[in-house]
């Protein structure tokens, strides 16, 4: 299955992992990481439930989902780096997020004119 979406949040989940693994080794209270890598990997999990949903209702539902955990994400990340608890460039996860993001509110708008 061939799914730009998919793709680019598995680049995102990709990323994040890679960044909690550096956080990780850098700061002893990973609280907030560990909620930012919760989100991000979820992300792809539900927009690869929605590829594979029973229904169009499944769909949307799974898609609005990772909308909400891409949301978290850039919550997550946003408070990472106005926290400066690790020097980091933010801006590459942030652009890939908002990214997400805007693809995920343009496929749900198709799916629901499709639905109706």
């Amino acid at each position: 299955m061939n799914s730009p979406l998919l793709d680019k949040s598995l680049d995102f989940a990709t990323k994040i992992v890679l960044f909690y693994e550096s956080f990780s080794k850098s700061r002893k209270d990973t609280t907030i990481a560990k909620q930012l890598l919760r989100s991000a990997t979820s992300i792809g999990a539900n927009i690869n439930e929605a590829v594979y949903g029973n229904s169009k209702a499944d769909f949307i539902s799974k898609l609005h989902i990772a909308l909400k955990e891409t949301g978290e994400s850039i919550y997550w990340l946003t408070l990472l780096q106005r926290t400066s608890l690790i020097d980091y460039d933010y801006s590459e996860l942030l652009f890939l997020a908002d990214e997400i993001r805007r693809m995920l509110i343009a496929s749900l708008n198709t799916a629901k004119e499709k639905s109706s």
